[in-house]
């Protein structure tokens, strides 16, 4: 478990983005935004929709093949 404040891990992130040069901002951003996006649950009617358009453009798999490659004891 982390016992780092949130202040000082906010501090360490500004202090390594700080040591970046400044021609790699671009990716970094683009990093940091991808992993945010990764990590933050959409809202309940985006993600209905979203679900529903999928659904509604065939991009749908089988039940019987949900459950394929993960290991359930």
């Amino acid at each position: 478990m982390n016992t780092v404040p949130h202040s000082a891990t906010r501090g360490q992130v500004v202090q390594e983005i700080d040591r970046i040069p400044l021609e790699y901002l671009p990716s970094v951003l683009q990093m940091v935004r991808a992993f945010r996006e990764s990590v933050t649950l959409k809202s309940a009617p985006s993600s209905f929709r979203q679900g529903m358009a999928e659904a509604l453009a065939g991009d749908t798999h089988p039940v019987s093949k949900l459950w394929d490659g993960v290991d359930v004891d």
